[in-house]
């Protein structure tokens, strides 16, 4: 059973989580998108999936009570249930907003809506507003463009869906997975603030233990594949060797990680 998230949480002075009002299997209790600073503009991580009108209202909502607006936008990676609202989050604003995000290296993001274009990060950029700076670092493998945040103010880290406040995640590509591990243990974060799932107060024993976590299912993999006396398995055939029964529910994710 998953924690409770309400739909608004002000987590501290200069963060406020709204909910992406999308749970399921793979998003939980759905998309955390934070709205970041302290100022009358703002910036706003993620903006869920499309056409979700309650989510909208939430945004909405905490705009007014704060009396603020957003003029800055950052997408963590390509996902829809992370990027698919943001027609729907520009339509409720007024002001222009700059939207960033890290390109993919597969193949062209979408279109932008209302004929706006992304502005490229890479890693060790930084994005300033009042009462925060946010400090971008390329985390691939769950995507080639994932991007994690640091927020300097507070020795915090956004981590999109690198690493989840509940369960594990799903990758593109193990090693640069591993790698971007990695580099979140030896950045030593306080707190982390996931894409979704509760807030993450101890974070780095809970890295590692994906890492452990990963280095442990590899094992299992190469036990089976040595095992079997097929020449050849699919992923499925591994998954179902490796995984057990209560996973068959999402089979798919098991292929993916």
């Amino acid at each position: 059973m998953t924690t409770f998230i309400s739909k608004i949480t002000e987590i501290g002075p200069r963060i406020i989580r709204i909910l992406g009002c999308n749970p399921g299997p793979m998003t939980l209790q759905g998309t955390n998108t934070y709205l970041i600073g302290t100022g009358r503009k703002r910036v706003l991580l993620d903006v869920g999936e499309a056409r979700n009108a309650e989510y909208i209202t939430s945004l909405e909502t905490v705009l007014q009570q704060q009396d603020t607006t957003i003029d800055q936008i950052v997408i963590s990676h390509w996902h829809h249930d992370h990027i698919g609202g943001l027609s729907d989050v520009l339509k409720c604003l007024h002001e222009p907003v700059s939207v960033y995000k890290i390109p993919r290296l597969e193949k062209e993001d979408e279109p932008m809506p209302h004929l706006i274009s992304y502005i490229p990060l890479k890693h060790q950029d930084e994005i300033k507003t009042q009462g925060a700076t946010l400090r971008i670092h390329h985390t691939p493998g769950h995507t080639t463009d994932h991007a994690v945040l640091e927020l300097v103010e507070e020795d915090a880290v956004f981590s999109g869906d690198c690493v989840l406040g509940e369960g594990t995640t799903v990758f593109e590509d193990l090693h640069s997975y591993m790698t971007s591990l990695q580099m979140l243990v030896k950045m030593c974060p306080k707190i982390v603030y996931p894409g979704h799932g509760p807030i993450i107060e101890d974070p780095v024993p809970k890295i590692q233990h994906y890492i452990d976590h990963r280095n442990q299912r590899e094992k299992q993999i190469l036990k089976v594949m040595n095992l079997e006396t097929k020449k050849f398995l699919t992923a499925m055939e591994v998954v179902k060797a490796v995984y057990k029964p209560s996973r068959s529910g999402c089979p798919m994710a098991g292929v993916a990680g």
